[in-house]
């Protein structure tokens, strides 16, 4: 089912738009738990004045729930996928209402939950929510033989070989449901009908056919898996030959997995240089950053000695004046005067000295803050940078390590990890 969802207030206005029977056919409440109240109106009421004690706004969770056309669908199925999205979300035993509408032939429901935990009386949270949707809706798809749309199917409508290295990252971290892959099959065999078509048709859904070993029709992903045509499409071997002719038409299993590690090979690169640049470019901010820190910090010394040495020559001239010229300086002299007056100078200029310093330490402490501060962000990104480059050698290394794209080779897999920066033991 496809599944739209959101958090919303406005309870009154949502039990309105859920109970117009000028806008759908029939309506049907199909079930409320949790709640005093036995009508909509009331019920979400109920829910608006228990969120009153809490800070929540957003106190509702509302979704629709949209089979695909022409397709029949029980109430328990409504009921099924409700479960299942509470559960996927932590709304288990909230109070909920499910409503059933009937319009232009076609049924579809909504599905109402209160945020608002009654024990704590606090808002739950509900992160991810999209994602988590999306795998509860394609499950539904899937669990009642529908054909995938794009948005939810693993590969779509594309071959991995034209993955963007977006995509690619996406594939390597969602298994494809074996579900999925036999969707694909039955689909492109309903719509081929000769070698060339149905051939043509798999490419584009990312699979390739060949001739396998025991002289049937094979396809083979480009992770090297093989599916055996007869098996994943449900036809008979018979009726598989009599469409696709003679499998020896075909490239054999080596060949066609020898070809593909060639393409996934130049796409792997590309995906290296990809990640390459644009840690490259995350970098270049901080990089900017570093290079307009240290001018500043120059320019703040350079200003800080130039002052200094403006204050110690005016001080240096105070001090020097503290001392008498002519017949009253050569009196001070006689008497020793003159030479208190020189070790208190010195007491000064050692003082004097001592106070440029601690204001040079200062402000060096100050530039060193601002640089680990730099650094700090600078190293986080470096590691994370890491993580990214390790994750995908590794996954790169395991599309070279599938038997059926010829038997591992170590000098390529250190390659890898050179091209990465990393250990050549990994």
């Amino acid at each position: 089912m496809i599944i739209k969802a959101s958090q919303r207030s406005g309870g009154r206005a949502l039990a309105d738009h859920l109970m117009n029977d000028k806008d759908n056919d029939h309506i049907s409440v199909l079930g409320m738990r949790g709640f005093i109240a036995d009508d909509l109106h009331g019920a979400l009421d109920e829910t608006y004045a228990v969120s009153k004690a809490t800070k929540c706004t957003q106190y509702l969770f509302s979704v629709s729930l949209s089979p695909p056309e022409d397709y029949e669908v029980s109430e328990d199925a409504f009921h099924d996928a409700a479960d299942r999205i509470e559960a996927k979300l932590g709304l288990t035993d909230q109070p909920r209402a499910i409503i059933l509408h009937e319009k232009n032939g076609r049924r579809h429901a909504h599905a109402v939950w209160s945020r608002i935990y009654p024990e704590t009386v606090k808002a739950i949270n509900l992160p991810h929510l999209k994602v988590k949707l999306r795998d509860v809706a394609r499950d539904l798809f899937l669990d009642h033989g529908w054909a995938l749309p794009k948005g939810l199917a693993t590969y779509g409508d594309k071959d991995p070989l034209n993955f963007t290295l977006a995509e690619w990252q996406q594939a390597i971290r969602q298994n494809v449901d074996p579900r999925e892959i036999k969707q694909i099959f039955q689909q492109v065999w309903e719509r081929s009908d000769n070698l060339d078509s149905f051939s043509n048709g798999l490419a584009e859904r990312g699979f390739h056919l060949a001739k396998g070993d025991r002289r049937g029709h094979v396809a083979l992903d480009v992770h090297g898996n093989v599916y055996a045509i007869a098996k994943w499409t449900g036809i008979k071997a018979k009726d598989v030959r009599a469409k696709l002719g003679d499998p020896s038409a075909c490239s054999s299993v080596t060949n066609v997995g020898n070809d593909l590690k060639t393409k996934m090979t130049d796409q792997v690169k590309d995906y290296i240089a990809q990640v390459k640049q644009g840690h490259a470019q995350e970098m270049q901010p901080l990089f900017d950053e570093r290079a307009s820190m240290v001018m500043a910090q120059r320019a703040e010394r350079k200003m800080l000695k130039a002052k200094q040495e403006e204050r110690w020559t005016e001080e240096s001239k105070a001090r020097s004046g503290k001392l008498n010229k002519g017949l009253r300086g050569l009196f001070d002299f006689i008497v020793g005067k003159a030479r208190t007056v020189q070790k208190r100078n010195e007491r000064d200029a050692v003082d004097c000295a001592r106070r440029d310093q601690e204001q040079r330490d200062r402000l060096v402490v100050q530039h060193l803050y601002e640089r680990r501060e730099l650094q700090r962000r600078a190293k986080a990104m470096k590691e994370r940078h890491n993580q990214d480059r390790d994750l995908m050698a590794r996954n790169i290394i395991s599309y070279l390590k599938r038997p059926a794209l010829n038997a591992e080779r170590p000098d390529t897999n250190r390659q890898i990890n050179r091209n990465f920066g990393l250990s050549p033991d990994r």
